[in-house]
């Protein structure tokens, strides 16, 4: 379960197979580089930072993963995470957050909950997805008109305030490189698929820059030189206070990591008829962001975009994951000390792109369109996401899909009185209709899960029974689950059933709730003999019951009806 995927690919790895990986990993290295750049930048952090991630990340995720042909490195769904880090923590209340969130991803490896997190509800994710889309496209006005301003603010509302209060100051020249590096990415693919649109969109906007002169913000006259090298590791001090400080963005970086890695990991495997190690992934996340942590960058996770476009160029092992953060190492050290020419209003229409990529607006109205439950989970983590934070998107997201799932599972628990609805439900060769019940007889069955939302259900109805009877029997072939309310509710009913001096009969009852019953020891309370398979069974013990109590009742009880 924990063995690298490349130990298995390069078993029989062929050299045909090297020169695809090599290609692969060095077209999705260019694609990567002003990616890097543009979310160091828009997180609030400097343009190395996304360098380093991407190098140091990318190499360990792919070198130890357990997807064949993940790409990793810095994300567009970390951007609202991170600024808000840095601007409440500073960067290194970041790298601590990092740090730490490294080891709980590497947890939930090793704890197994790989297979957990890919439950989480779409419509949870997608609300959340369009939101930091949005979030991203709205961070990037000042920097896409050239807005003469102070620092973005963190707030969605106050944001466009201030974006409204300076119009005044909105250059052109910004705005023509903004839109003008936007059409380029969008006609690209149809002049050329080898090249990626943005590359050729910051080669040209910044060669523009520089022959005319054109009086445009860029990388080098906001954050100065770039650095050729990686920095030395260092341990980021911490202490409990730190630690208390750090853990619920930690957590955020965590959910939100293993969820962007294992959904693209996902991806991949769809694209190439693979199956990834998810809690492997998972382990190899938490070791990359470690890494980056220690050599000061920021989170990492798996990015769907460019482990398609390695997929998409016949990388099939981690070899082309391997090289692809190799390559962006050697254009750091070769030509890093050009990128400080880059216009900011070109990197700004980059991410205008990257916004518009993740916002899955179809899906987002589709799901919309749909029932009122996943309706409600979109918008309501959509918004939050949007006006408050992530965190407490994520946080209430999922308490909301919770409560909804529970209230779906109440409405499919049914509890029926068999002798009174005479449309029995479960219409089949079990049904109720093949039986003669004795009058002294009450049957009621339970259909679906039976868990602390829906065990009130049968309670209230063994309640408003009108005549006491001598036997009541519970049917529960239709109850897959059963939880310690459920087991509650029943011992409840038992000690009913005894004070009313009733037999209680259960039947036809499954191997999953036959073994709480056992646990919760519900069989020797009712006594093993009341507990049976099927409810013809159940009918004859009645019988014994009714005919050891009255004996008048012994030949007038039915025959089973074949």
């Amino acid at each position: 379960m924990f063995k690298p995927k490349i130990l298995d690919t390069l078993k029989n790895y062929s050299r045909r197979q090297f020169s695809k990986d090599l290609i692969a990993g060095l077209i999705v290295g260019i694609v990567a580089l002003p990616l890097a750049i543009a979310f160091a930048i828009a997180s609030g952090v400097s343009p190395e930072k996304g360098l380093f991630t991407a190098i140091i990340a990318g190499f360990i995720i792919s070198a130890f993963g357990g997807s064949r042909v993940q790409i990793g490195g810095p994300t567009g769904a970390f951007i609202v995470i991170v600024y808000g880090i840095v601007q409440q923590y500073g960067m290194n209340g970041l790298i601590i957050a990092t740090f730490i969130a490294g080891f709980m991803l590497m947890l939930m490896g090793f704890a197994r909950f790989g297979s957990v997190i890919k439950f989480i509800p779409h419509p949870l994710i997608v609300g959340f997805t369009t939101g930091i889309a949005v979030i991203i496209f709205s961070s990037q006005m000042k920097d896409f008109f050239g807005l003469s301003m102070g620092a973005v603010p963190a707030d969605f509302i106050e944001k466009w305030k201030v974006y409204f209060h300076h119009v005044s100051t909105i250059n052109w020249y910004a705005i023509a490189i903004g839109a003008g590096t936007v059409i380029i990415i969008l006609l690209s693919p149809k002049l050329t698929r080898v090249v990626p649109g943005s590359l050729i969109a910051i080669l040209l906007a910044t060669i523009a820059v520089q022959i005319f002169h054109l009086p445009v913000e860029t990388i080098g006259s906001r954050f100065g030189s770039i650095p050729s090298s990686l920095p030395l590791p260092m341990i980021p001090h911490l202490d409990w206070d730190i630690i208390k400080n750090s853990i619920q963005p930690a957590f955020t970086i965590a959910i939100l990591g293993g969820i962007e890695s294992l959904l693209s990991a996902v991806v991949a495997d769809g694209m190439i008829g693979g199956n990834h190690k998810s809690n492997l992934e998972l382990v190899a996340q938490g070791g990359a962001n470690i890494a980056s942590a220690l050599f000061g960058g920021i989170p990492a996770t798996g990015a769907i975009a460019r482990t398609a476009t390695n997929v998409k160029n016949g990388g099939r092992t981690p070899v082309a994951g391997m090289v692809h953060a190799l390559t962006l190492f050697i254009i750091m050290l070769a030509v890093g000390k050009w990128a400080t020419l880059i216009p900011m209003s070109c990197l700004a229409g980059v991410l205008v792109i990257v916004a518009y990529n993740m916002s899955e607006y179809e899906t987002f109205i589709d799901i919309a369109k749909g029932s009122r439950s996943d309706a409600a989970v979109l918008v309501t983590t959509f918004l939050l996401t949007v006006l408050f934070d992530l965190t407490l998107a994520i946080e209430i997201g999922m308490v909301l899909a919770v409560f909804l799932f529970m209230r779906r599972m109440i409405k499919i628990s049914n509890v029926s009185n068999l002798l009174q609805d005479q449309n029995d439900s479960n219409i089949d060769d079990k049904s109720i209709s093949k039986y003669k019940i004795p009058k002294e007889v009450e049957v009621f069955e339970l259909s679906g899960p039976m868990f602390f939302g829906a065990a009130y259900k049968f309670k209230d109805a063994i309640k408003v029974i009108e005549k006491k009877p001598k036997v009541l029997i519970v049917r529960m072939r239709n109850v897959p689950v059963i939880d310690s309310t459920g087991i509650h509710t029943i011992k409840d009913v038992l000690h009913m059933c005894r004070h009313d001096k009733i037999q209680l009969i259960v039947s036809g009852i499954q191997p999953p709730v036959l073994e709480e019953f056992r646990k919760a020891r519900l069989l020797f309370q009712i006594g093993k003999r009341y507990v049976t398979d099927d409810f013809e069974t159940a009918l004859q013990r009645a019988g014994e019951v009714l005919a050891r109590n009255v004996k008048e009742y012994t030949n007038k009880f039915p025959t089973i009806q074949n």
